[in-house]
């Protein structure tokens, strides 16, 4: 084979994935039937069952993505400023993007085929948008009246012995609240078998042109934590485990201390913002701590890069490389400064002070390009972090947590390349921090 051969076929079979190419290309002695310049060829491969192809393919999916027919107030790809990538403006709903990064699908355009595949197939863990168990609630903030039924394919998935996690995003004057409440005992009486339960707040920027959405307050974010605390305890004693967790930006909003550790059981929705500043800090002061960082999908190997519907880019791209990192550092003994977003300075200011380094701070970048509520460390853009650099000092080492970039590239497009400053990319997490501070020249690699 060769770069840019078009597979058409794998033992006489179409794969629509890069799930069922997997399996095909596992057999033994492939056939596989190859377009190369206008001539379709016939290559017959000998290996053993269970050997590596060796071959790579361009995008995870094959055939068109399956976008989202919902039309939720709260989506935040309605609320991104123009100019971005393409890929970053499609909206999926694809089960298959769920299995591979995590991504969450409200069922609406599940099939009886599709449950089909995923339980033959054991398509395992899935990732479930819930929001709310009422069925006229859920159809309304979908803006789908297909919203108001899909939750029965969640039972399906779970009667079939599928793991899935399920995410509430509340919305204030929507569905917190008594409608919280309702929607947290209906996972009790309906959904018992979840693997974990995420409440996060809706995200706004300043593009939203949804009147109703808002950000929380104070009072509010402090509501939704009693109330998820409240049935956290209800679950305990019901099913021998917390079930539901809450944010860490909701404890951030409504001024709280985090939980501890033991609170979030096994972390199970670390990547969507729960528990994260709590393992951060166990991995920034204990060094046997084990790193609880961005999960690696089943098919970590998969190209995700595209441009277009067929070549999905997901939010979770491939993070810098080893071999991206940028080595350019100034003196090992000059001053340090953490870049991070507001949300993130909140976590770390705490951890800076315990570590008594006078010569450690934090440098705070303001998300003018998202704006609204946007705080978070994954949303930095270089357009905002370049201003900030701006009037930071020269001769400075600056600290960047790969988490801003995708493929090397952050969200506006720039790269670590245009930033005033130079800048030394570290995995975001609390040993790599650790590490950069201690001792500057020690390489960490950063997370695919």
């Amino acid at each position: 084979m060769a770069p840019g051969d078009e597979v058409i076929s794998i033992d006489g079979v179409v794969p629509r994935d890069i799930i069922e190419w997997r399996f095909l290309v596992d057999d033994a002695d492939p056939i596989l039937e190859v377009e190369r310049g206008g001539l379709q060829i016939t290559l017959e491969v000998t290996k053993r069952a269970g050997e590596p192809l060796g071959v790579d393919v361009q995008s995870a999916l094959f055939d068109q993505v399956r976008t989202c027919d919902n039309h939720c107030e709260f989506c935040f790809i309605y609320q991104l400023p123009p100019g971005l990538r393409q890929s970053l403006y499609l909206k999926d709903d694809d089960y298959r993007l769920s299995f591979l990064y995590g991504n969450f699908t409200t069922l609406t355009r599940f099939t009886e085929a599709d449950l089909e595949r995923v339980v033959t197939e054991r398509l395992s863990p899935l990732n479930v948008s819930i929001h709310a168990t009422d069925p006229e609630v859920r159809s309304a903030m979908l803006r789908n009246r297909r919203g108001a039924t899909s939750l029965r394919w969640l039972r399906a998935l779970l009667d079939h012995g599928i793991e899935v996690h399920g995410q509430i995003v509340v919305c204030p004057g929507t569905n917190d609240g008594a409608v919280l409440d309702d929607t947290l005992a209906g996972v009790l009486d309906r959904f018992p078998e979840l693997a974990s339960l995420c409440v996060v707040p809706l995200g706004i920027s300043r593009y939203n042109t949804e009147p109703t959405m808002r950000a929380h307050t104070r009072a509010e974010a402090a509501a939704v934590v009693d109330c998820v605390e409240d049935w956290q305890d209800i679950y305990q004693r019901v099913l021998g485990r917390r079930l539901a967790f809450v944010g860490d930006e909701y404890y951030l909003l409504a001024e709280r201390p985090f939980p501890s550790a033991e609170t979030y059981e096994s972390f199970a929705m670390h990547e969507d913002g729960v528990g994260m500043a709590c393992t951060f800090e166990r991995e920034f002061f204990d060094e046997t701590a084990p790193t609880t960082g961005p999960q690696a999908g089943f098919f970590a190997w998969a190209d995700s890069s595209g441009s277009s519907e067929a070549d999905y880019e997901p939010y979770r791209g491939t993070r810098a490389t080893p071999g991206q990192l940028l080595q350019i550092r100034p003196h090992r003994h000059a001053p340090v400064g953490i870049l991070t977003s507001t949300y993130g300075a909140a976590v770390l200011a705490p951890l800076i002070t315990r570590l008594g380094r006078p010569d450690v701070r934090l440098v705070t970048v303001d998300n003018d390009f998202f704006g609204g509520t946007t705080g978070v460390t994954g949303l930095l853009v270089g357009e905002d972090i370049a201003r900030t650099l701006a009037s930071e000092p020269a001769g400075h080492r600056y600290l960047l947590p790969d988490v801003c970039l995708s493929n090397g590239r952050f969200l506006d497009g720039t790269g670590p390349e245009d930033l005033p400053h130079p800048v030394e990319i570290i995995p975001t997490h609390g040993h790599a921090l650790r590490v950069a501070l201690a001792d500057p020249s020690r390489t960490v690699a950063a997370t695919p």
